[in-house]
């Protein structure tokens, strides 16, 4: 079987996505013939042992134009197109290409769809979704959604394709040591610095706790001026830290440093990051924009509707949960990302789908 994944861009300041995009290639180039096609990115995640195809800058920005998309695919002659990521003319582009000539897709919106980001420049969202993305969306062979609540989501736009739910997996191979000093009182964000993570409700929850003793660190990259914003309103704060990006080894580190990671996001399909702590053993605190149920049924962290005072108190109770529990709740957060969320457990699922979609 032979598979292209397009996305726009697989550049490290796209965060989860591009990260998807690493791990599951990961996995994914051990049972398919695997090729990537996306536009340039300054910064590309490394993906190894999978080959890579840079469109040019041009070509991807100007989405009327699928002659590039229709030599290539024509040239390497796929079984199936698995597009990631919606509203980027290009995926529309690629999908048409691949569709003219008979391959059949697969999308996945990767939480594009969610009604935080339709509630977002919601003009253009509707200009999009007339000219271009209501159509390619109905004309997909699947959808893929990461939990039940993405695929509740897409369907109340209308969208009555068949949605296949398969979550985001992490490789736990790459999880070298887990956590097993608690104490150090500390707690991290790690994500990309914007509006959508709600960092500012962050900010102000932190003030009005009593955090003596504990530190705040905050990760990721964003544009400069909502960074320096977010900096502004934090000047007062002595106890927390923006840090910058953390990637690869000094992204497990950072993460391992903590007691407790925290993602007040106001909407995520998924959230790999929380994966990505739990295998650590870290307890999470994120919201239920996020499909992060198993936190409370796993009782390894704390899933809250989001606002300043819910993230006050919980903040509140995290800091005062002695270390000893603390180390249990990581313990069941290892074991709840090893039964479901390993990359290897993932993939498969998706294998099934690609032979269910081929025959």
């Amino acid at each position: 079987m032979k598979v292209i994944h397009f996305i726009a861009h697989i550049d490290k300041s796209e965060g989860g996505t591009a990260e998807y995009m690493r791990l599951l290639s990961s996995a994914l180039k051990n049972h398919v013939e695997l090729i990537i096609a996306t536009g340039f990115s300054p910064h590309p995640v490394e993906i190894k042992g999978v080959r890579v195809h840079f469109f040019n800058t041009k070509i991807v920005r100007w989405f009327f134009n699928t002659k590039e998309f229709s030599l290539f695919l024509k040239k390497e002659k796929p079984n199936l197109v698995h597009i990631n990521g919606v509203w980027n003319p290009q995926n529309w582009a690629f999908q048409k290409a691949a569709q003219n000539l008979g391959i059949k897709v697969i999308v996945s919106p990767h939480g594009m769809l969610e009604p935080w980001i339709m509630k977002n420049n919601p003009v253009k969202k509707k200009i999009a979704l007339f000219l271009y993305q209501r159509k390619a969306l109905m004309q997909s062979q699947y959808l893929h959604a990461t939990a039940q609540m993405e695929a509740d989501n897409i369907q109340t736009l209308g969208f009555k394709n068949p949605i296949s739910i398969i979550p985001n997996g992490i490789d736990l191979q790459e999880v070298l040591e887990t956590k097993t000093q608690y104490g150090s009182r500390k707690m991290v964000f790690i994500s990309r610095i914007h509006p959508k993570k709600g960092i500012e409700l962050l900010l102000e929850a932190w003030s009005k706790c009593n955090t003596n003793g504990w530190l705040l660190e905050i990760a990721g990259n964003g544009e400069d001026k909502y960074v320096a914003q977010l900096n502004e309103s934090a000047l007062g704060l002595k106890n927390v830290h923006f840090v910058g990006a953390k990637y690869g080894e000094a992204k497990w580190k950072f993460l391992k440093s903590a007691d407790v990671m925290v993602l007040p996001t106001h909407s995520e399909n998924f959230g790999i990051v929380v994966a990505e702590a739990l295998a650590l053993g870290i307890p999470v605190i994120t919201t239920q924009g996020t499909p992060w149920n198993d936190l409370e049924t796993y009782q390894c962290g704390w899933w809250i509707p989001l606002s300043v005072a819910n993230l006050e108190k919980t903040i509140a109770k995290a800091i005062n949960t002695p270390a000893e529990q603390l180390q249990i709740m990581g313990e069941r957060g290892r074991q709840l990302v090893a039964e479901k969320y390993e990359i290897k457990v993932t993939t498969n699922q998706l294998l099934q789908l690609y032979q269910k979609i081929l025959t």
